[in-house]
């Protein structure tokens, strides 16, 4: 349908159809190219106790909805999600928006104790300001920051070299350092930092250790406050072992390794998100970012 479509189009306007298409248009793509770990030892693993689980339903999961949910559902989804049981919950990008702001002002005063509430916010520092004024009085915050380290982003996008960025990354956190667990009049409340390489599977790993490396130093997590890192598969570009042994590769060298969550948030571009999950829990994850109920679109993930 869709050939003979494009075809009559084409032919109406003169042009020859598909003249310009590649006969073999895998020709254009480079190879993924995995790392090398001969050594792995993740096949050989098995899961016996449950991650820590962050429900992100009610941020990355409400973007991707066609039709996002209203106020009023988010904060009944909200009270469901935390009646469930849930101790880590991602609500929102308070920057973004005043409707964000006051979600998260909402979520905050409506939380049980011992539940995390998660932010997102970018490195931007008057941004960072105003995330981390919604979570005013917080019991339990986790401020996530992100930045993509891919070559194509940085290059590409962003402009930067590799030290750039890595400064970037470190003056971020000690940013958020300094208005949260540093400030005595917000001592009231645990502070968390979860930062993430994003495009980490597209990432040189070696690259994404080094700058959650210098991330970790500048943070200075314990053993009873790790810091989180989340190293997403943004985009589906491999199979789900070669995200298992990135994963693994990256737990043992990012050191201090009970200082440390390892948080996994995959995308199901090619239908293996779960299954790239679990086998990323067998090579050394901690933690794992989805949606408990929510149904989205289908770039993005499901899991349990």
């Amino acid at each position: 349908m869709f050939r003979r479509t494009a075809v009559a189009f084409q032919k109406q306007v003169k042009r020859v159809p598909y003249a310009n298409m590649l006969r073999d248009p895998s020709s254009k793509y480079k190879r993924f190219q995995g790392i090398s770990l001969p050594d792995r030892t993740w096949p050989n693993n098995k899961l016996d106790k449950a991650p820590r689980w962050l429900a992100t339903d009610l941020r990355d999961g409400n973007q991707s909805l066609p039709d996002p949910m209203s106020v009023e559902q988010k904060k009944e989804y909200f009270h469901k999600l935390t009646e469930i049981g849930l101790k880590e919950i991602e609500v929102a990008f308070p920057s973004a928006s005043q409707t964000d702001f006051d979600f998260t002002r909402y979520a905050v005063t409506h939380a049980p104790d011992d539940v995390s509430i998660q932010v997102l916010v970018q490195s931007r520092e008057h941004l960072i300001r105003r995330t981390i004024d919604s979570l005013k009085d917080a019991k339990k915050a986790i401020v996530h920051t992100y930045m993509a380290t891919s070559d194509l982003f940085r290059n590409v996008v962003f402009g930067m070299s590799r030290q750039d960025q890595l400064k970037m990354a470190v003056k971020t956190a000690k940013f958020v350092r300094s208005l949260t667990k540093d400030d005595p009049s917000k001592n009231m409340t645990h502070w968390s930092y979860e930062f993430s390489p994003e495009c980490f599977s597209s990432t040189p790993t070696e690259y994404a250790v080094e700058i959650c490396k210098a991330v970790k130093d500048a943070w200075e997590p314990s053993k009873e406050n790790p810091i989180i890192f989340n190293l997403p598969a943004t985009i589906e570009m491999s199979t789900p072992n070669v995200y298992a042994d990135q994963i693994e590769y990256f737990s043992r060298h990012i050191g201090d390794r009970d200082h440390v969550v390892i948080s996994l948030h995959s995308h199901n571009d090619r239908g293996c998100g779960v299954a790239a999950t679990e086998l990323a829990l067998l090579a050394g994850g901690d933690r794992v970012e989805g949606f408990y109920l929510v149904t989205v679109k289908e770039q993005e993930m499901l899991i349990w």
